[in-house]
């Protein structure tokens, strides 16, 4: 099995969100995740309303039943939002997440490149990155 039959695999099934649709969803109550190196977020900004959780600890900070989790990740029912540069390794995190019972868990097509083509802003604002 090769990267692009997982990649495959991680999407079949599953809704990924447009731009429009995500700021859908955050006005909704989505929890939007960005998993973007410090280097990418530095070159393409900061993401609205998004928490940074750096890929390594993802599944530990999201899953309601971690002893690791953050505030927000109340329960499994909660819909995650995944970003990255280009929508890639967003839905391999997404198909994590989902694996570890955030049954709604999914991400962004295109991933910030979308976002910025679609001409939506990046913040201002710092980013609020959860260790």
């Amino acid at each position: 099995m090769s990267i692009d039959d997982v990649l495959a695999a991680s999407r079949a099934g599953v809704h990924r969100l447009t731009p429009q649709e995500l700021v859908a969803a955050a006005a909704r109550g989505a929890l939007v995740v960005d998993t973007r190196t410090e280097s990418h977020r530095r070159a393409q900004g900061e993401f609205p309303g998004a928490l940074v959780i750096d890929r390594t600890v993802l599944e530990w900070r999201l899953d309601p039943m971690s002893p690791w989790r953050i505030p927000e990740a109340a329960d499994r029912d909660l819909q995650v939002v995944v970003i990255c540069r280009q929508g890639y390794s967003s839905s391999l995190a997404a198909a994590s997440l989902r694996a570890v019972g955030l049954h709604r868990a999914t991400d962004l097509a295109g991933g910030v490149e979308a976002w910025l083509a679609a001409g939506l802003p990046m913040s201002e604002e710092p980013a609020d990155v959860r260790e």
